[in-house]
Formats: C-alpha cells, sequence, structure tokens
C-alpha cells in the first residue's frame, strides 16, 4: 500500500496537481447483472458478477480515456474499492495537458462569477439548478 501512495505522489510530482476526480460506481440495475440472475436473486446474492461486469465496464471507460474522449489525459491514477454495501467502484484521479487545464480554470471561473451573481440576487441555486438541468 506504500507503495502505491509513492508511486502516486511521484506522478503528481513530474506532472503536477490532478485537474478531475471521477468516481465510477457499480449499479446493480445495468442490464448484464440483471440478465445473468436467476429468479429471486438480487446483486448482492452474486458478487463474483457484479465484479466482474464492474471491471468490464471500469476497463472501457479507461479505454474511452485513453482513445481521447475527454482530451489529452498526460497521466491518471485510480484505485477500485468496495463499498459497505458490497459495491465496487472505482476513484480516478487525471492529469490533462495545458490546454486543457486552461479550458477548465476559464469554466471554473465562469462558474464562479454566475454562482456570485445568484448569491447577491438571492436566487436559490438549487432551483437555478434543476432550472438548466438538461
Amino acid at each position: 500500500m506504500g507503495q502505491l501512495y509513492q508511486d502516486a505522489m511521484e506522478r503528481v510530482c513530474k506532472f503536477g496537481k490532478p485537474n478531475l476526480f471521477v468516481t465510477f460506481t457499480c449499479n446493480p440495475k445495468w442490464k448484464e447483472i440483471i440478465d445473468a440472475l436467476f429468479p429471486g436473486q438480487i446483486a448482492k446474492d452474486r458478487p463474483e458478477l457484479v465484479t466482474r461486469v464492474f471491471n468490464l465496464k471500469l476497463d472501457a471507460l479507461l479505454k474511452d480515456i485513453k482513445d481521447g474522449v475527454l482530451g489529452n489525459v498526460i497521466a491518471k491514477i485510480w484505485v477500485n474499492e468496495f463499498q459497505k454495501r458490497g459495491l465496487p467502484h472505482a476513484r480516478i484521479l487525471l492529469i490533462l495537458d495545458e490546454a486543457l487545464r486552461t479550458m477548465i480554470q476559464w469554466y471554473r471561473s465562469r462558474f464562479q462569477t454566475q454562482y456570485a451573481i445568484l448569491r447577491r440576487t438571492k436566487w436559490s441555486l438549487r432551483a437555478w439548478c434543476t432550472g438548466h438541468v438538461v
């Protein structure tokens, strides 16, 4: 465990701080899991099935990231964990190239500006967000 921490810190020192934090959680209602369950079973009854489907979907996500769906990712660090209720999830840290970092900073500053305007006009952020959900 200590070696994994050291490897992660080495990547941060070499490439800079992570820009995106992605949490990928298993959904027990995924079609692949539901179709493979026997009548009367739930996902908790088949942890090997849930883990296998989760790993296939996680591999597909990591391949998409590698192929550039989110842009040029220069480094990634991830860890798989199990929640208390038994479902696996992955936490992924992505370090992006300089062009994407600049774009994210621009969006962040724009959001912070919009949020400040909403606070001044006494609007509820929740009402604003639910009104703009696609």
